[in-house]
Formats: structure tokens, sequence, C-alpha cells
């Protein structure tokens, strides 16, 4: 077997097993860039809601803080991990940033339905990372895959229910099972052994385009007739 192979085999071996402190080197560029991209496009639909609410620069701040952070932070809190904003900044000022940039912003620049199209983007996003961190700590596959789908969700239910709007996740169309789709890809994927620049980006881009067909196309699952 070419050591090529050998060493892609081993990435992916080695992150499922790997300490919490010591993510493998060359994964960590790949997730850092999906927890970067999915907390900032959380933060932007949250802010883009409080934009359609006409609220104020402090309720676009809020909106976008607690859609940005909430998923990651229920995530943490359910695996009994450090909560990832306490301990970085960098964080909680992506969001706060974010609402600033959106509050400056003419809301006609918006293309019509952007609220669900950063939400997708985030969807897709988070529920990859969500679950590459719960297998980092250790956490079995099937509870890994729940943790990205709680990631990619929760923040998106918290704006929702602070907007004062149906929750997404009672609407008709897709919206859970594409975080669910992406999150089971990616960890199956990964106990599969392919390796990690491959399994993380292509589950991502799998959730998005289910997503991206939900809004588009009304694609839903069957509802209950009894």
């Amino acid at each position: 077997m070419c050591s090529s192979c050998v060493d892609s085999a081993q990435v992916s071996v080695d992150f499922a097993q790997m300490d919490p402190t010591l993510m493998n080197d060359l994964a960590r560029p790949v997730l850092d860039w999906l927890d970067v991209a999915g907390i900032a496009v959380f933060a932007v639909s949250g802010a883009l809601a409080a934009a359609q609410a006409r609220q104020t620069l402090v309720t676009f701040a809020f909106f976008a803080a607690i859609t940005g952070i909430g998923g990651g932070t229920l995530r943490d809190l359910l695996m009994g991990a450090p909560v990832f904003w306490m301990h970085d900044p960098v964080w909680i000022a992506t969001c706060l940033i974010v609402a600033v940039l959106v509050w400056m912003t003419p809301r006609g620049l918006w293309p019509n339905r952007a609220v669900e199209w950063f939400d997708a983007a985030g969807l897709a996003a988070y529920s990859v990372y969500g679950s590459a961190k719960a297998l980092a700590f250790g956490i079995p596959p099937l509870p890994a895959a729940i943790m990205g789908v709680v990631t990619a969700c929760a923040g998106g239910i918290f704006r929702d229910v602070l907007a004062g709007v149906p929750s997404i996740i009672i609407r008709p169309e897709i919206y859970v099972t594409a975080a669910a789709a992406a999150s089971a890809s990616f960890v199956a994927l990964t106990v599969l052994g392919c390796p990690l620049l491959l399994a993380a980006p292509a589950s991502a881009l799998a959730g998005f385009v289910l997503r991206a067909l939900a809004i588009l196309r009304g694609l839903s699952l069957p509802a209950y007739r009894g």
C-alpha cells in the first residue's frame, strides 16, 4: 500500500480516537474553517431576522450572538466540554461584528429569503463541525451524529422563538433532515476510514444541497396522515 494512502487512513482513524486536547494538525484547518463559517453565517441569519423585525442595534447583536453560538453552547454543555466562546473571545466578537455590518447595510441589498440561505450554509458547516468535535471528545458515532444536528439546529430554533415566528423545525420543508444527512455522512465516512479532508467538505456539501432543494423546490418529508 502506498505511503500516502496509509497516512490518509491514519488521519481518519486517529481523529475518531484522539484526545480532546490533541486534534490532528491536518484536520484542524478544515474544522476551524467550518467553525468560523458556521458561526458567521448563523450570526448573519440572526441579524437579518432582527432586520426583518426592524429592531435596534442591541437586538441585532443579541440575535446574531444567540444564533451564532447557541447551538455550539448547547453541544458543549451536553458533552461536558468547556463552552468554546467562554475561553476565546473571537467567536462572540465575530457575532458582534456581523451584527454591526448587517445593521449598516441597507435592507434592499439583501436578497429575498437571505435568512434561509445563510441559515442553510451555517446548517451544513455546523452539522459537520459538531459531529467532528463530538468524535474528538470520544463520543460514540450515533450520539456524535446527534451532536452535529443539535449544533446545527439549536441556534436557529432560539432565533425563531425570540423573533416570534414559527420555528423552522416545524415547517414542512426539510431542515433537521439536512443537518442529519450532513452529520451522519461525516460520521459514517470517518468511521469507514475516509480522509477527513474529503469527508468534511463532502458531507457539508451534501447537507447544503439537500437544504437548498427544500428552499427552492419545497422538498419535504411525508406528513403524518393518521
